[in-house]
């Protein structure tokens, strides 16, 4: 049975779900972000930790960013096979649903329209985009503002087979080792493993929009995420790179399968705003 959905309600759903995800934080976030509290044995990174929690609380009551940054507009969308959308072209409506966002959300612009030029577009559009056709009727949408302080510590590494999941481990320790303060910690690690050079870091992107706490269903994923975690929180950075304990929140790690001559490892970063936001129309 086809189901018909016109783009306007793709419009509308983006538009609010930029205003949304910056200005309120997931409550995975805040969860973990109490826990970290909790957590941290420095007193001042405890002391950080609860300023960035009364920034987030100011933030939900005067209706203004969490994050000066509020990023560029990643979305993700999966499209049930049978539907079908009218009413105009997909790309543009999920554009226009970030431009009046942006626009009407008093949301910093931060996008330019080419990368050597740099003019900024003032609407923060276009986005970037990712579509996934799955079975059914709904329509998935995943909103992932991301802001470039993180973004700019992220990393690609073709490994080679040999290297092995020690190989993987000493990757991520490495690039996060190197973000030091600059992805203003506590960060939330995004890791992809395997695919292509493009594949692995498309997994990445998109294991920062998983819930912090849920983990991978491979069992030796999930020991990856937690032994990952630890090392990571074992660095020293601490929140805001003034050391401490709690220097990631989460460690999610998305896999695929890969060529026999490659191991190609992503590491996406994300500050503590990570934000996410879904919708199943």
């Amino acid at each position: 049975m086809i189901r018909t959905i016109d783009v306007s309600e793709i419009t509308k759903n983006v538009k609010e779900m930029c205003i949304e995800a910056n200005y309120y934080l997931s409550d995975d976030m805040k969860n973990a972000l109490q826990t970290a509290v909790r957590t941290e044995e420095s007193p001042l990174g405890r002391q950080i930790l609860e300023q960035l929690q009364e920034n987030l609380e100011i933030a939900a009551t005067d209706m203004i960013p969490i994050c000066q940054d509020t990023g560029m507009a990643v979305v993700f969308l999966e499209i049930g096979q049978e539907v079908h959308l009218t009413g105009g072209n997909l790309e543009e409506a999920v554009n226009e649903g970030v431009r009046q966002g942006y626009v009407e959300g008093y949301l910093r612009k931060s996008v330019v329209k080419d990368p050597i030029l740099r003019e900024n577009t003032k609407d923060n559009t276009p986005a970037v985009i990712h579509y996934k056709i799955v079975s059914g009727d709904q329509v998935k949408i995943k909103v992932a503002p991301k802001g470039f302080g993180s973004e700019n510590m992220s990393k690609v590494m073709m490994l080679k087979p040999a290297d092995g999941l020690e190989g993987v481990k000493q990757a991520i320790l490495n690039i996060v080792a190197e973000a030091g303060p600059n992805a203003c910690p506590p960060m939330v690690v995004g890791v992809g493993i395997g695919g292509t050079f493009e594949k692995c870091a498309l997994m990445a992107k998109e294991a920062l929009t998983r819930e912090v706490g849920v983990h991978s269903e491979i069992p030796y994923v999930k020991e990856l995420e937690e032994e990952m975690l630890q090392k990571i929180n074992q660095l020293g950075i601490g929140p805001g790179g003034l050391g401490g304990v709690m220097t990631a929140l989460a460690v999610n790690v998305n896999t695929y399968p890969t060529h026999i001559a490659g191991l190609p490892v992503a590491v996406n970063i994300c500050c503590h705003v990570n934000r996410h936001i879904v919708r199943v129309l």
